[in-house]
């Protein structure tokens, strides 16, 4: 029988199992709307897998947005991109969901204000207490970039906001971040496909 369906409220594992068609985070228990992002998320998006990716060469993992985490006992998450460094315990490669923490926790913002709450206030207490050491927020409507860590009473501080320039990412050696290049990108794609736009 579907939980769902009889209780309105599943469990992580349920969640996890669900067909990946099938959208949305759990919030105790329930299964809520995710943000429904544009193509100027998803360019930050892949932009950020392909520099990462690069910049991890093999040493760790780093995963999209339909990877699920178990932040909490009754309560799941989807960060736009998670990272794992080397020496952090994995997710299997069969797990629906994983209660192993990234470690770090990326959100593209979207321009709703239900969802930048979500992303800024939310999530930024549910990865502290999943231990995730580092959440990063980008936002591509105000072309800015915060890069916070947690500290050792397990609370997020800011140790990196920029808008522009390449930036070293702290707690990550050799890591840069070229913001200019990422907005050029996005300068790349028309605001509407009513005004063209041909590769």
């Amino acid at each position: 029988m579907d939980p769902l369906r009889t209780t309105g409220r599943m469990t992580l594992d349920e969640w996890g199992a669900l067909d990946e068609d099938v959208p949305g985070e759990l919030v105790d228990g329930v299964l809520v709307e995710e943000e429904m992002p544009g193509f100027g998320h998803e360019a930050c998006v892949s932009w950020l897998l392909r520099v990462l990716g690069a910049w991890l060469a093999g040493r760790g993992f780093v995963f999209g947005s339909e990877a699920k985490f178990g932040v909490g006992e009754r309560r799941g998450r989807k960060p736009d991109v998670s990272v794992y460094l080397p020496g952090r315990p994995l997710p299997g490669v069969r797990d629906g969901v994983t209660r192993r923490p990234p470690s770090i926790a990326v959100e593209v913002l979207s321009p709703r204000p239900r969802d930048q709450r979500r992303d800024r206030v939310d999530k930024l207490a549910e990865y502290a207490r999943f231990g995730v050491d580092g959440y990063w927020i980008l936002d591509p409507e105000l072309r800015t970039l915060e890069v916070l860590e947690r500290n050792g009473e397990g609370r997020y501080v800011h140790v990196l906001g920029a808008s522009a320039g390449a930036h070293e990412v702290p707690g990550c050696a050799g890591l840069v971040l070229d913001l200019d290049a990422l907005w050029a990108e996005l300068d790349r794609l028309p605001a509407s496909e009513d005004e063209g736009g041909v590769l």
